[in-house]
C-alpha cells in the first residue's frame, strides 16, 4: 500500500497539464479511455487522501521524497453564471439558412454541490454533482425574454428548474443539462475544458458543445436528431472550500472544515454561531451483502460547516471531530 501510494503520487506529479486543464471530447475513443484512466487513478489517490489516509498514519512507515506534501481542498460552487447559446433552427428541425440564435443566461444557485478537488492549487479532479440554474435575463424578463417563445415547449417549460450535472467518471458523457425535478436530460455536453484559477478561486468550463440527448430527440419526434449539435455552453463559478487537509510526507496533520460563505441553499439553515456540521449532500448509497434477514447498507455523506467558525475533524483516538449517525426505516405496510 505504501509503495502504491508513493508511486501514484509521483505519477500524478508527472501529468500537471492534464490534471490542471481537464478536457472532454467524446469524438475520440482514445481520449475517453485516457481521461477515464487518469480520472480513476486521480480519484483513487485523492479518495485515499480524503477518506482514511489517517488510518495508515499510526503504522510504521518510511518517509520518502515521493510522499505527497501539501494542501488538499474539496471545493463547491459559491456563486456563478452559465451561458447557453442555442440555435433555434437546429432545436426546431428547421433547414432555414437564416440564423436564429438565442442566448440563455443563468445564475448558479448558491453553494451548489458541483465539487472539485484541488491539491496545491492545481485542479486534480471534478467529482459527480450538480448545479441548479436560475434564469437571469434582461430587465428581469426571465423566461419571457424575447426569443424564448420559439424554444421547444418541453425546454421552455423547464427553464426555471434546469441543472448542470457532472456525471460519474465511468458514464458515457461528462456533463448533461437536465430538468432538476424530473431528471429529463435535454443536452449532453462534449468538447469542454476545465480550468482553475487558484488566485481568484475561479472554476471555468469552456468550449462545451450542446448535443440533443436521445430522450429529448424522441420527445421532439425527431429521434434521428439525437447527438446533433445545437449550441454551446460556458460556465464560470467562484469556488469555496468545504474541507481542507494538510499533508506532510503523506500523513494527515490537520483537517479543517471552513465556514460556508452564505446559507447552505434555500432550504438550509441560517449560519449559526460557532462550528455547525451539516450533511450537505448524499451522493451515493451502496449495498454490502446480506445475512439472513439483514442487509448491509452504506450511505456516503458530504459534510459542510454551516457555522461561522472553523470545524476540526480528526481521527481517533483524537476526539475533536463530529459524529454522523445514519438510520434507515421501512414504512409500515410498505413493500417488504
Amino acid at each position: 500500500m505504501k509503495f502504491f501510494l508513493a508511486s501514484l503520487a509521483g505519477f500524478i506529479r508527472k501529468i500537471p497539464t492534464l490534471t490542471h486543464k481537464l478536457t472532454n471530447n467524446a469524438k475520440s475513443e482514445d481520449h475517453i479511455m485516457l481521461k477515464k484512466t487518469l480520472t480513476a487513478f486521480t480519484l483513487s489517490f485523492l479518495s485515499l487522501l480524503g477518506n482514511g489516509w489517517e488510518n495508515y498514519a499510526a503504522q510504521p512507515s518510511q518517509k520518502t521524497s515521493d510522499a505527497p506534501t501539501g494542501t488538499l481542498q474539496k471545493m463547491i460552487v459559491e456563486s456563478g453564471s452559465v451561458t447557453m447559446d442555442l440555435d433555434l433552427n437546429g432545436l426546431n428541425g428547421s433547414s432555414s439558412l437564416v440564423a436564429r440564435p438565442v442566448t440563455l443566461h443563468f445564475a448558479a444557485a448558491a453553494n451548489s454541490f458541483l465539487p472539485v478537488l484541488v491539491f496545491n492549487d492545481l485542479l486534480r479532479a471534478a467529482e459527480a454533482g450538480s448545479m441548479t440554474l436560475i434564469p437571469q435575463n434582461a430587465a428581469g424578463a426571465g423566461v419571457n425574454e424575447p426569443g424564448y417563445s420559439a424554444l421547444p415547449a418541453a425546454l421552455r417549460a423547464s427553464l426555471g428548474q434546469l441543472a448542470v450535472e457532472k456525471m460519474d467518471w465511468d458514464a458515457s458523457v461528462d456533463l448533461v443539462v437536465r430538468d432538476s425535478k424530473s431528471g429529463f436530460v435535454f443536452f449532453n455536453v462534449e468538447g469542454h475544458q476545465y480550468d482553475y484559477d487558484a488566485n481568484a478561486k475561479l472554476l471555468s468550463i469552456t468550449g462545451g458543445r450542446l448535443l440533443i440527448s436521445k430522450e429529448f430527440a424522441n420527445a421532439l419526434g425527431r429521434p434521428a436528431d439525437a447527438g446533433a449539435t445545437v449550441g454551446k455552453i460556458s460556465i464560470g463559478a467562484a469556488m469555496q472550500p468545504i474541507e481542507v487537509q494538510t499533508l506532510v510526507n503523506g500523513e494527515t496533520r490537520s483537517v479543517v472544515m471552513p465556514p460556508l460563505r452564505g446559507a447552505a441553499g434555500a432550504e438550509g439553515p441560517t449560519l449559526v454561531p460557532g462550528p455547525d456540521v451539516i450533511v450537505g449532500d448524499l451522493p451515493e448509497m451502496a449495498q454490502y451483502g446480506s445475512n439472513g434477514n439483514f442487509v448491509g447498507l452504506g450511505i456516503a455523506t458530504t459534510s459542510c460547516n454551516n457555522g461561522d467558525q472553523p470545524l476540526n475533524w480528526f481521527s481517533l483516538p483524537n476526539i475533536d471531530h463530529p459524529v454522523i449517525p445514519q438510520n434507515l426505516y421501512r414504512m409500515s405496510a410498505g413493500i417488504s
